[in-house]
């Protein structure tokens, strides 16, 4: 201790600690306020992924547990099924139709109620009332509006003479998927009007003004000015479309149960049936494996073909 020193009586006999560096109060806050949010991930996420690519390398039937490992057998196994490449395709087609046809009503919409006039409020939430209601909900009332005997367009046709008999909406593979896409629509397209609604509000007013100042019209301020700001927007929504498309199951199996003569079997139905009838876990969770490697491939080329698209 240097001359002319003296410690205060309270610091004599005891140990005095060097203040805590604020950095590390502050991380440790922040790994506080993390660690509930890390806890679900890990649980509920990482924990059942590990399981599942666990699964997708045994032997695993329903009833039985694992029974060893047997790799790559579930993996070659999901792709000599009867119905694998079928359902592949039908749900590449369904995702291209539903993400073209809700993303361009979507549009629409935003277009229509994007001003603030009267009845503007009205017709958003009007829109936007069907996103509200669960989709199983929402495919089971479409089933009972599509039955041919008990349901009021099925049996309207023929009431009115259109026709000699009622009319099965789910009754050949085009109408069954048609009419599926046309239930998804009526859902989800007051949702995406949100987000591309979003989009527009965002966008200044002083650059249509200079552009109407510059003589465009209104085909060229959309598509020299509103398209271009409202990439983002865009970009999103065909992320969420294309990923729940690709990952579409509760429609299908309450409208069609992959009917009629399995012409409307998702990948995801494909999933569950490997399951949950043929009681074989191993192959479902190969499968599983698949469409998350899929589904994380074409993420990526989304986000790259984006990126390309702002830099030029």
């Amino acid at each position: 201790m240097s001359a002319g020193y003296r410690s205060r009586p309270e610091e004599q006999g005891r140990t005095v600690r060097a203040p805590v560096p604020r950095w590390r109060s502050r991380r440790a806050k922040g790994l506080a306020y993390a660690a509930p949010t890390a806890l679900f991930v890990a649980v509920f996420f990482v924990l059942p992924l590990l399981l599942v690519g666990q699964m997708s390398l045994s032997d695993w039937p329903l009833l039985a547990g694992d029974r060893g490992v047997n790799a790559p057998e579930n993996y070659t196994d999901v792709t000599d099924t009867t119905l694998f490449w079928p359902a592949v395709r039908f749900t590449l087609l369904y995702t291209v139709i539903v993400t073209v046809i809700l993303l361009g009503l979507a549009l629409l919409l935003a277009l229509l109620v994007q001003e603030s006039r009267p009845g503007a409020g009205f017709f958003r939430t009007v829109y936007f009332l069907p996103g509200a209601l669960g989709l199983a909900s929402a495919s089971l009332l479409f089933w009972g509006l599509y039955s041919p005997t008990t349901g009021p367009l099925g049996g309207t046709p023929e009431r009115l003479g259109l026709a000699d008999e009622p009319v099965s909406f789910l009754g050949s593979p085009t109408s069954a998927l048609l009419s599926t896409v046309f239930l998804v629509v009526w859902k989800f397209a007051g949702f995406y009007m949100l987000i591309l609604l979003v989009g527009l509000q965002r966008i200044p007013h002083e650059v249509y003004e200079a552009a109407r100042m510059d003589g465009a019209s209104r085909a060229q301020i959309f598509r020299a000015v509103t398209l271009p700001l409202l990439r983002p927007s865009l970009a999103l929504s065909l992320l969420l479309c294309v990923t729940g498309s690709l990952l579409a199951f509760d429609q299908f199996f309450v409208l069609t149960k992959g009917g009629p003569d399995n012409s409307t079997v998702t990948v995801v139905q494909l999933i569950y049936r490997e399951a949950f009838q043929r009681m074989n876990l191993g192959t479902a969770a190969a499968l599983s494996i698949l469409v998350l490697a899929a589904l994380l491939l074409l993420n990526v080329l989304q986000f790259r073909g984006l990126r390309r698209a702002d830099e030029s």
